[in-house]
């Protein structure tokens, strides 16, 4: 396969998590597995090569098997920092970005903004809820590289406002919003496992009243 048909995928674990009590986020753990888990699983199933985005930490993610890197400067300037170092580890094409802290993104979200983005052609496939982008879920040309630099040298941070600079198609995902929940707090992350409790509590009841209505209709 050529490297202009292949994909990278990157998950952007390198924050600071100020709102966790700057515990790792990627490593915070959720129905069992690191956050970062969900991330790699998407990424793996769409993706040629797979990297993570991490700034400390680093032999604990090395852990899951896929290669690490690092920010540049490694002064946590956010997530286009993250995005710069996989541009310049990347040796594909296209680089597909997810962050680490969205555990109910599936592969067949990212393979939908791959998609969108080949189909037009654009530099840039970004996520939008119907209301507002989601600017960290990506899929963009790796020979923007030397315009992120620049504007990253210039001091500027902004995703949104780098991303407006290139020619840019919005992915709807508008019929499942909720999919780009993310995990700031610890507080957040107890809501999402309690809202798992309650719909595995009414999946229960569903599978109980259906046995019991199977059973109704034999006697």
């Amino acid at each position: 396969m050529s490297k202009q048909n292949k994909v990278t995928g990157v998950v952007l674990a390198g924050g600071m998590a100020r709102r966790m009590g700057r515990q790792d986020k990627g490593l915070v753990l959720y129905r069992h597995q690191a956050l970062v888990n969900y991330a790699l699983w998407a990424l793996s199933a769409v993706a040629d090569d797979v990297m993570i985005n991490a700034n400390r930490n680093i032999e604990q993610y090395q852990a899951f098997g896929y290669p690490v890197i690092s920010d540049l400067n490694g002064n946590f300037e956010g997530p286009l920092a993250g995005i710069l170092a996989a541009m310049s580890a990347a040796d594909t094409e296209i680089l597909l970005v997810t962050p680490c802290d969205t555990p109910l993104v599936k592969a067949e979200h990212l393979h939908k903004l791959l998609a969108r983005r080949a189909a037009v052609d654009a530099d840039i496939a970004v996520a939008c809820d119907g209301e507002r982008l989601h600017p960290v879920f990506l899929a963009l040309r790796t020979s923007l590289k030397g315009s992120l630099e620049k504007y990253l040298q210039r001091g500027e941070r902004k995703v949104e406002r780098w991303l407006q600079q290139h020619s840019m198609v919005r992915v709807d995902f508008s019929d499942e919003p909720d999919i780009f929940i993310n995990i700031n707090t610890l507080n957040e992350l107890d809501q999402l496992q309690q809202q798992d409790a309650i719909a595995t509590s009414q999946d229960c009841v569903r599978e109980v009243d259906e046995g019991a209505a199977k059973t109704a209709e034999k006697s």
